[in-house]
């Protein structure tokens, strides 16, 4: 019986809801709409928000209010998770009033948006350029906002998404080397070189250089007997440009097997200590 009597209470409440809703939007007071729109803001009923501001808004350009109308439109797109149409009104307000009074928190969110729109590394990262772009301008324009930190440890991991979509396409073409060993062991070696000068900070700089040391050594082993000699010593350099970035790396003794082979197959001096490890790296 209680259940049932609350059940009757909530549906009733929920008409009036409806009908007070339905009242607003007939009428033709773009103040009434306005301050039902703010209400219905703080009750985090965003859409009916958004549907009363989109239909004020014009009335309202020009006035003193448009700020106003115009970031809480931006914040309810946002709350309601359309981060692209958010971005767009956040956008259209820093640009219509750059010292405006929300130009500071529309600039961080248009970035923040984009952030939280920002899909999987394998998925196109448009969003996560823009992103990066909207947050060097916040920065550029508020170095000293408190939300200075926040912005640039959101924008290091947008770059650093972008840095492990790099990483995925230089390992893939290193996998697909072994069905064209001349295309794609050298495109393996182009894209993680241009990542290395794009992300040279990211976590992923270790994984780039020893993917070149590895292609490189594939490269020499199974190149002409002419091209080998060039092929091998370019594998040296790589070792060495890895041991100098990476002194104390986790890869060091796989390079430095490709060191030593490179080493053999050159007709060069090396320990015999090492002659197995190296008759067992060139086999494979």
């Amino acid at each position: 019986m209680k259940i049932r009597i609350l059940c009757t209470l909530l549906l009733a409440m929920l008409l009036a809801s409806c009908g007070e809703y339905n009242k607003i939007l007939k009428s033709r007071d773009a103040e009434l709409k306005y301050e039902y729109a703010k209400k219905y803001f703080d009750q985090k009923k965003y859409g009916r928000t958004i549907t009363l501001l989109d239909e004020i808004l014009s009335a309202y350009t020009g006035s003193s209010k448009e700020q106003e109308i115009l970031y809480l439109l931006a914040q309810s797109y946002f709350y309601d998770k359309d981060y692209t149409t958010a971005t767009q009104y956040y956008t259209r307000y820093y640009n219509k009033f750059p010292k405006g009074e929300f130009t500071e928190l529309a600039r961080f969110n248009s970035a923040y948006g984009l952030y939280l729109d920002s899909p999987d590394a394998r998925l196109d990262q448009t969003s996560t350029f823009k992103g990066i772009q909207e947050f060097q301008n916040f920065l550029e324009y508020f170095p000293q906002s408190e939300k200075a930190p926040e912005a640039q440890d959101l924008m290091f991991k947008l770059q650093e998404k972008l840095a492990y979509k790099e990483f995925l396409a230089a390992r893939l073409y290193y996998n697909l080397g072994l069905y064209n060993r001349e295309n794609y062991y050298e495109s393996c070696v182009v894209t993680a070189r241009e990542a290395l000068k794009s992300y040279p900070f990211s976590e992923f700089t270790e994984e780039f250089q020893i993917l070149i040391v590895r292609a490189r050594f594939e490269q020499a082993v199974y190149s002409v007997d002419e091209k080998k000699p060039v092929r091998y010593r370019d594998l040296m350099d790589e070792h060495f440009n890895y041991k100098n970035m990476f002194p104390n790396g986790k890869y060091t003794k796989e390079s430095e097997r490709y060191y030593r082979a490179a080493l053999k197959a050159l007709g060069q001096e090396v320990d015999d200590a090492t002659n197995e490890a190296v008759q067992q790296e060139l086999k494979k």
